[in-house]
């Protein structure tokens, strides 16, 4: 193995990412290192690029939490994983383990969380250290490039909808179908829910019924809200995977008496909210952030189970400004995937 690699590592912050080559890098102490084949390209990796988070990473960063690689060398003390093991490598890099929300089952809530491709180097190289009891085997049912998004986008559409508290047959809306959307409409329809998608782009919404969606509503010529309680009482339950303040107002609205919104979306700003209503319908709002390792799991599993795929658009790591520029003018359907 060469001892140096191939990266894409932000330098300097609303700037092209530079492409060099950087030693590659030793796993310690309960870490392993894995050589990547694949790795999503996340909406969230542009907060890595802007710096536009008030935590900011600490530069040179390599951004990347959506890979997927085999294992090629071990740390001291790892005995979970082997050489030869196809692992992706998530957002979650590692936790304490030992504060209240780690020993209650939110590990994603710890306060001294590390994250992929943010705190740590991530997958945007040829070869990624990761913590080995925080990567997750992956299905041989799936492919390496279907497997990337999932480490990230599947993950967090998986969990929001766990979260709505929705039972099969309840009518849940995804709004938003990009690339968390398309994937939640399949995870929503895997799950049993009867799927109502919104979004402003008719393609999009033709992928949604084409994925198994009962309703789809372009919300530009048609007000949902409306047309959702007249043809059906209200939704049980939304999930707001659009970037848009807009489309979080219109999912309160589409919610029956007792419904449940989960938010995933993280659009700049704040948008209003009539309590009166939230406390009269008696309405439960929640925040949902990725998911930990057992979910994880768990949705690679459904994914494999149920043929769950990701709209994938390969790319090479040299194409890397160019896809973070689409990206930026949302001009990227499905999600895209660089190919080592």
């Amino acid at each position: 193995m060469s001892a140096r690699m191939r990266a894409a590592r932000v330098v300097r912050f609303n700037d092209d990412l530079e492409l060099a080559e950087v030693p590659v890098p030793t796993p310690g102490y309960g870490e392993i290192l894995v050589k990547v084949s694949a790795c999503g390209v996340c909406h969230t990796d542009l907060h890595a690029v802007h710096g536009d988070w008030p935590d900011k990473p600490a530069l040179p960063r390599i951004p990347g939490h959506e890979a997927v690689g085999m294992v090629v060398g071990l740390g001291k003390g790892v005995a979970n994983v082997a050489v030869g093991d196809r692992v992706g490598v998530p957002w979650l890099h590692r936790a304490c383990g030992r504060c209240d929300q780690c020993l209650s089952g939110w590990e994603t809530l710890c306060a001294t969380q590390v994250r992929s491709g943010y705190d740590v180097d991530g997958g945007f190289a040829e070869y990624v250290v990761a913590a080995a009891d925080f990567v997750v085997k992956v299905p041989s049912a799936l492919s390496d490039q279907q497997a990337a998004p999932l480490m990230c986008a599947g993950l967090t559409v998986y969990k929001g909808l766990r979260m709505s508290d929705a039972k099969p047959g309840d009518w849940v809306v995804i709004s938003g179908v990009g690339g968390l959307g398309h994937l939640a409409v399949q995870y929503a329809r895997a799950m049993g829910f009867q799927v109502i998608a919104t979004d402003i782009d008719d393609a999009k919404l033709a992928l949604a019924a084409r994925l198994g969606a009962a309703m789809t509503l372009n919300v530009r010529t048609t007000e949902p809200a409306g047309f959702i309680h007249r043809s059906i009482g209200g939704a049980h339950a939304a999930l707001v995977t659009a970037v848009s303040r807009s489309a979080f107002g219109q999912a309160v609205d589409m919610l029956r008496p007792g419904g449940t919104l989960v938010l995933n979306g993280l659009p700049p700003g704040e948008f209003g909210l009539n309590i009166y209503d939230v406390v009269m319908r008696a309405l439960t709002l929640r925040g949902s952030i990725v998911g930990t390792r057992h979910d994880l799991s768990r949705a690679l599993e459904l994914a494999a189970q149920a043929h769950i795929e990701a709209t994938v658009h390969p790319a090479r790591l040299d194409d890397i400004n160019e896809v973070l520029d689409k990206m930026v003018r949302s001009s990227l359907p499905g999600r895209t995937v660089l190919e080592f």
